[in-house]
């Protein structure tokens, strides 16, 4: 018997604790028709079964349209369990905010189903890289057994070339490319009946932003469009919903603007990234949730940015 084999069948017999309800998607209303599921703050790992990011889905007169899938297929599973829990409608489409790994794990799952996997044309560029073969390859080490050889990646069925309007069932989706910005096929949905915002991973709710290699510029004017929605009700890409649009949207562009304004001015004197890290003010942020796991390298990152801007 091989250690994987045997690691698995030692994380079944965990299950019942693993697979605590705290640590299970659960449904939650956010308006009339209207679910999400959230995930932990935290850092993906096996014992937390990659489930650290939020997914939602919307039912309406004759389906169900999922935006986000999870970042494992046995939590998309159970997605699809709490959707089916609420109605026996069919999922027909699945809307994909972005291809990061704690988002897309799960499409097999829907597409298995027969749903329609939509996402932006600019993510043909990290589905074609070496980086998204790489990523998976290395998620089925440390997510195993949530990950392993029989997951794979889901490509969109439709690419959108900018946005889409779409009515399915009766419901208006306002599907709106919002990137460059956390990565560069953001998408977000709009439902104006309801007034709900679904902003994937450019608003991060309670809980400092993963920035990486983002354009943090390019961001900031992403959320400067967001704010022009008449939005009443924002379901993040991670940490819970907001009923306070506008003070979310405004918290995730004030740690950028912050992050950046830093930053710029160490990069133009040319003083280096420790010095200027260690002088910052960072107590403003320093309280949210994977500070210390995230700020460092979204410093370093805006940095090298930063750096290269004024050149």
């Amino acid at each position: 018997m091989t250690f994987r084999a045997i690691l698995l069948i030692v994380v079944g017999l965990a299950l019942p604790q693993a697979r605590a309800d705290a640590d299970r998607p659960q449904a939650e209303a956010v308006a009339p028709g209207v679910w999400m599921v959230q995930g932990a703050s935290a850092l993906g790992s096996s014992a937390n079964r990659n489930f650290i990011s939020n997914a939602a889905f919307v039912v309406t007169q004759d389906q169900v349209v999922v935006v986000d899938a999870l970042g494992s297929p046995v939590l998309a599973k159970e997605l699809l369990a709490e959707i089916r829990r609420i109605t026996p409608l069919p999922v027909k489409h699945v809307i994909v905010t972005h291809y990061h790994a704690d988002h897309i794990y799960g499409l097999q799952v829907f597409k298995d189903e027969g749903a329609e996997i939509i996402a932006h044309e600019s993510a043909h560029t990290y589905l074609a890289s070496d980086t998204a073969a790489l990523r998976l390859k290395a998620s089925r080490d440390d997510l195993f057994p949530w990950i392993d050889e029989t997951t794979r990646l889901v490509p969109p069925d439709r690419w959108l070339a900018d946005g889409a309007t779409m009515t399915w069932g009766g419901t208006e989706f306002r599907i709106v490319h919002a990137g460059p910005a956390h990565t560069p096929e953001d998408l977000v949905v709009y439902l104006p009946q309801s007034r709900v915002l679904l902003a994937g991973d450019i608003v991060f709710r309670g809980r400092v932003p993963f920035v990486g290699q983002a354009d943090s510029g390019s961001w900031v004017r992403s959320l400067d469009r967001l704010l022009a929605f008449d939005a009443e009700v924002i379901v993040p890409g991670h940490g819970p919903m907001s009923r306070n649009a506008r003070e979310d949207l405004q918290l995730t562009r004030d740690y950028l603007v912050f992050l950046r304004h830093s930053m710029e001015e160490a990069a133009r004197n040319l003083e280096p990234f420790e010095e200027a890290y260690a002088k910052v003010d960072w107590s403003r942020f320093e309280h949210l949730p994977l500070f210390r796991a995230a700020n460092r390298i979204n410093a370093y990152n805006t940095y090298l940015l930063m750096e290269q801007s004024a050149r």
